[in-house]
Parts: structure tokens; sequence; C-alpha cells
């Protein structure tokens, strides 16, 4: 199966955010290549918030070009065999945490933020990664800090969609 097949299928078996979800398919129905960055109408990406539940925190990101505190995430590859895959791959990468699984039920939320020209949109497709409790992370080439935080502590950190990907996340890994 294509990593574009999967992508459908993926997107077809989300049941939630309906409409945002139709965008993504509509999207993908109107560009083959909606799945690579060279899309430069948008494209879809993979991230995932590397999650330790037993010590209620996540581990985030200050990305390197965005200043920002985010999730690991980032383009699908070739050799992704799967969207669920490149989001594990992104998240192994830039936490330089082995051993990470990815939550049962496919997709946490799907989160779709403009960007700069060439291209206009990542239609982010994000999942949760749980971390051992004892886990040790590496800063990759892509960061300029990575950082435990306490749940409560994010909304003081980390933007709205951030905030929506914690919650999201812990409401599944509760359910």
């Amino acid at each position: 199966m294509s990593l574009y097949d999967d992508a459908v299928l993926v997107l077809k078996g989300y049941e939630d955010q309906p409409a945002l979800r139709q965008v993504y398919l509509d999207h993908l129905a109107a560009h083959p290549d909606g799945m690579w960055k060279a899309c430069h109408a948008g494209h879809l990406t993979a991230s995932a918030l590397v999650i330790d539940p037993s010590r209620g925190r996540v581990l985030l990101t200050l990305h390197r070009k965005l200043r920002m505190w985010l999730q690991m995430g980032g383009h699908c590859e070739p050799g992704d065999a799967s969207l669920g895959a490149a989001a594990l791959r992104e998240a192994t990468e830039e936490s330089g945490i082995s051993g990470l699984t990815l939550a049962a039920g496919g997709p946490v939320r799907l989160d779709r933020h403009a960007i700069p020209p060439p291209c206009h949109w990542h239609l982010d497709v994000q999942y949760a990664a749980v971390a051992a409790p004892d886990a040790v992370h590496a800063i990759s080439d892509e960061s300029l800090d990575l950082r435990w935080f306490a749940y409560d502590e994010v909304p003081g950190v980390a933007d709205e969609s951030v905030v929506r990907l914690v919650e999201a996340t812990r409401s599944r890994l509760t359910a």
C-alpha cells in the first residue's frame, strides 16, 4: 500500500473533526502529490506528541526555525510505510528517544496551519507517542532545546494547537 493510500484510509477512519477531515481528503483527491513537500498547494505532515503518562508530562521541542515549543513532527518521506510510521520516525529523530510506541487508535488530532511560501499549508496528522518513564532525550539539529513539561505547564509555553493536542492525547489515553 502506498503512503497516499494509507493516508486516505487513516483519514476515512478518523471520526473526530469531520469538517477538517474532509478538507484533508478533498486536498488529497485534488493533489495526488499532496503527501510531499513539493506540493506547493499544501501537503500532509505527520507529528507526534511524546508523552510520559506515568509522570504526567510531555516532551516538547523548541523549534529551531519557528522558535516555538512544539510537538515533534515534519514531512513525510518516501521510505515511510504509513502516516503513523512517519510520525514515529519524526518523534524518534527529534527526541533522540528509542523505543517510543504510538498510542492505540490512530491519530489524536488534525491541525491545518499556514506556512510561508512557496507552500501554503501544512495539513498535520497528529499522533501520540508514549515514552518510558526513564527515557533519555537528545537534542537534534532541528531543535534549540528539548524539555519535559508537566501537563499544566504547557499552556504557559506553547500555542493553542499544542494545548489542544495535549488535551486530546490525555483524553485518548484515559479512555
